[in-house]
Formats: structure tokens, C-alpha cells, sequence
């Protein structure tokens, strides 16, 4: 693996790897695969996660699960930066849900990991990189607690950057709401292969479906079955990308017995059969 500095402690793990073009190959391989990720990338970098591509035209920091494909192409000019850990190091749900290691920041209606920092926000989190990077250096029991709090405020300051960019204002005052729509896409994610319809959902949540649709609705959002719908379509992509399963084979590992009608959806969805989209996207990979 890449050069790293590591902390462990019984089942805890985290870690943090300055970025240099000699340990990028490292970072993408399937060493890092099981963790949860934060990478803060300068201009010019250029990366993958899962089927989406981004060129960083400005500082910014990514935020990707452990299910997710990660791929970086190339650096920017400036060093990156790169943390993991695991749930076990870091993983609040109870009283902070925004930023847990399933919150807001990983799991979000809109599927974008991404955070820009402008240049009045750079140095609060050049303070937390370098802060983590000195506890790194030192041999003190309250190590494991210092690097969990400077996580905490690097997800904290993230998180409300990441709506201050993403939701409109409407939205972002209404956090009750908010909180809905995450808890709605954690369900999808936890039950997408044997749930499909948004009664189902209704059912988890104890509301009727047009109570949920109507929520969707009001604030603007896509609707809740395009919801359910994309995120079927994204695994479906990375099983025909990732693995060597037939079209037919994927439609039954997302819980459809007829392979037709799955690859109406697929084609509904996407434009493309799942054989057509497989064979471009190796094409240009």
C-alpha cells in the first residue's frame, strides 16, 4: 500500500496518505476498496466515482462509501490529501445523522460527492489535514479521540457547504425535510434489490405513498420512484461494468425474475440495452 500514516486500536482504523503520482496506482487499487474515503483534490485533478467522471476546476473534497468505485486519473498541481477509516472508527447515527458516515455527505438524493472550497475556505481545512497529520506524529492517549474530533468538524463544515451548494434556500431551512429525504434514500439503498415501488417505502415509513410523493413534490425534488429507479440503474451499471454477469444474471441479483422487463427499465432509464451500455463504456475505459 501506499505510504500511510495509520492508526489502529482493537477493530478502529484510520489513516491519512499525502497524494503524489507515485502512490495514486496504490489509492485506486482494492487495498482501500473497504473503507470509508475523503479526498481534497487541487485544480486540475481529474477522478471517477463509480460512472461519473469530474474534473476539479477548483480545491475540492470528495467523499466516497466503501461500495462505490474510486478512481483518481490524474492529480492537480498541488499535493491532495487522503483519509480513511472504517465504521468502526467513526460511524455516528444516533444525535448528528448529517454527518455520520452515512449522512448527508455519502448519501444524498442527488448522488454528488462532491464539495468546492473557495479560497476564503481553504484554510480551515488545510488546518484540519495538517492538525490530523501532527496527531498522527504522536504517541499520546488521547490520539484516537483528537483525529474522531477533527473528523467530526471537517464533516461538520462539509456538510453545510454541501447544502449551502446543492439546495435551494426553501429546502435547506426546512431540515426537518431534509432529514425525510435522507432517511427515504437510506431505506432505498438498504432495500433497492427486493423493494421497487414506493409503497414499499410507504410501508417502512408508515405514510401513505402520496404523502411521500407530495413531499418530493413541494420542495422541488426528483420524485420518489426516480429515486428507487436510479438507484437500481447505478447498480445495475456497476455490475455490468465491475463484473462479468449477463444482463439476465444482474436483473436477477436486483431482484427481477424477468430479465424483459428488466431490460425495458434499463433501456427506459438510460437510452441503451444493458449489453450496448457494457460495450461502450469498456470501449472508452
Amino acid at each position: 500500500m501506499a505510504s500511510e500514516k495509520v492508526f489502529r486500536n482493537d477493530l478502529k482504523t484510520i489513516g491519512l496518505i499525502s497524494l503524489h503520482e507515485d502512490n495514486v496506482d496504490s489509492i485506486n487499487g482494492a487495498g482501500y476498496k473497504q473503507y470509508i474515503k475523503v479526498l481534497l483534490l487541487s485544480k486540475g485533478a481529474e477522478l471517477q466515482v463509480d460512472l461519473a467522471e469530474y474534473s476539479v476546476k477548483q480545491p475540492s473534497l470528495f467523499f466516497v462509501s466503501p461500495n462505490q468505485h474510486l478512481h483518481i486519473k490524474k492529480l492537480g498541481k498541488e499535493e491532495g490529501h487522503f483519509i480513511f477509516y472504517n465504521r468502526d472508527f467513526y460511524c455516528i447515527q444516533i444525535h448528528d445523522e448529517e454527518v455520520a458516515c452515512n449522512g448527508l455527505l455519502f448519501s444524498n438524493i442527488y448522488n454528488m460527492p462532491m464539495v468546492e472550497l473557495d479560497k476564503d475556505e481553504i484554510p480551515f481545512f488545510s488546518y484540519i489535514f495538517g492538525q490530523m497529520t501532527d496527531e498522527f506524529g504522536l504517541n499520546d492517549t488521547s490520539l484516537e479521540e483528537m483525529l474522531r474530533t477533527y473528523l467530526k468538524q471537517l464533516f461538520i463544515k462539509s456538510a453545510r457547504l454541501w447544502k449551502k451548494q446543492n439546495l435551494d434556500k426553501e429546502l435547506n431551512e426546512q431540515n426537518s425535510d431534509l432529514e425525510f429525504f435522507r432517511k427515504f434514500t437510506l431505506l432505498v439503498d438498504e432495500h433497492y434489490k427486493e423493494k421497487h415501488h414506493v409503497a414499499d417505502y410507504a410501508e417502512l415509513l408508515f405514510m401513505a405513498p402520496k404523502t411521500i410523493s407530495h413531499k418530493f413534490k413541494r420542495l422541488n425534488l426528483p420524485q420518489p420512484n426516480d429515486v428507487i429507479k436510479n438507484r437500481i440503474l447505478l447498480e445495475a451499471k456497476r455490475l455490468l461494468v465491475h463484473t462479468n454477469l449477463t444482463a439476465k444474471e444482474v436483473g436477477y441479483e436486483l431482484g427481477y425474475e424477468d430479465p424483459a422487463y428488466f431490460s425495458r427499465l434499463f433501456v427506459q432509464k438510460s437510452g441503451e440495452t444493458p449489453s450496448a451500455f457494457r460495450a461502450k463504456f469498456l470501449a472508452i475505459n
